[in-house]
């Protein structure tokens, strides 16, 4: 079982890095999104990928723009998945949009099309059976700046097929990632699981007003010997992926803090065209950020 033909659903911060690195790696590529304004925004994210790849991965310019020429976008689901081995859902961490998403994708999608979700929090069993496949569904996840930070947790539910599970570890690796099988489900899975509450600790002792943003991530960074402290981090993750997440906390828990950070991130942040790197400022300016500046662990 291997996979050709992939089709990305969803193409914000993340779902663009998977689209153009799989493309990347020699896969026919579709992405989706749900209208033209969308698909404009993600060949601006994609095209903005080719220089990272050649700096960082010493890449040629031809070798780029063959991996760009290997993607293709689609605002219509039906025709973007016409033809897919596998689905890789890369859409907001919203419960009710996933599911709506997921019953409409296996109503189109060919019979053989394999479902992963690249969701960070929440779990395959949630949507297994809106898929209604729940033996071809189960968790991607992949790290922020992929073509770098190459990790693939894939992670089974129990309806899911083994051999489905094996195939996806194995594209995994063929796309250049190193796969990290799970096989149990656990919310956050490994990275998550260890950096969410790493980052809601920092953004508590924001909305607190303990100590500034920038006196956070410097302790960390001076502390640890880290290279980025959380809001750098936060700013990478995206400040709109960031407010989903504690707001269906919020909702779930009733916690108070939750709802404190949430509203935090909205009027601060995200009402002020404040959505991190992608939009070139966030708890920090970009390209330029105080934090890679030489004198911020000094002073």
């Amino acid at each position: 079982m291997s996979y050709q033909k992939i089709m990305v659903a969803g193409s914000g911060v993340l779902g663009s890095q998977i689209a153009y690195q799989t493309a990347f790696k020699g896969f026919s590529v579709t992405v989706y999104d749900i209208n033209d304004e969308a698909l404009e925004r993600a060949k601006d994210r994609i095209t903005k990928l080719k220089p990272l790849y050649q700096a960082d991965l010493g890449t040629t310019e031809e070798e780029v723009n063959e991996a760009y020429g290997r993607i293709s976008f689609f605002n219509d689901l039906s025709k973007a998945v016409a033809d897919a081995d596998l689905v890789i859902e890369a859409i907001p961490e919203i419960v009710q949009v996933k599911l709506d998403f997921y019953k409409e994708l296996g109503n189109v999608a060919p019979d053989k099309t394999v479902f992963a979700t690249n969701s960070s929090t929440l779990l395959p069993s949630q949507f297994a059976d809106a898929t209604g496949r729940p033996e071809k569904f189960l968790a991607l996840h992949f790290a922020n700046t992929i073509w770098k930070n190459n990790t693939a947790e894939v992670m089974k539910h129990p309806s899911t097929d083994p051999k489905v599970f094996d195939a996806v570890i194995a594209f995994a690796r063929a796309i250049g990632m190193v796969p990290l099988p799970l096989y149990k489900e656990q919310p956050g899975y490994i990275l998550n699981s260890l950096l969410v509450p790493f980052l809601d600790a920092a953004q508590m002792l924001l909305v607190n007003e303990i100590a500034d943003a920038e006196t956070i991530d410097k302790t960390w960074m001076i502390a640890t010997g880290a290279p980025q402290g959380p809001f750098a981090i936060l700013d990478v993750v995206g400040i709109r992926t960031a407010y989903n997440i504690t707001l269906a906390k919020a909702k779930a828990t009733g916690n108070q803090v939750y709802e404190k950070v949430a509203e935090m991130l909205k009027t601060d942040y995200l009402d002020k065209g404040k959505l991190g790197i992608e939009s070139g400022q966030g708890f920090y300016s970009y390209p330029n950020p105080s934090f890679m500046k030489p004198d911020f662990l000094k002073s």
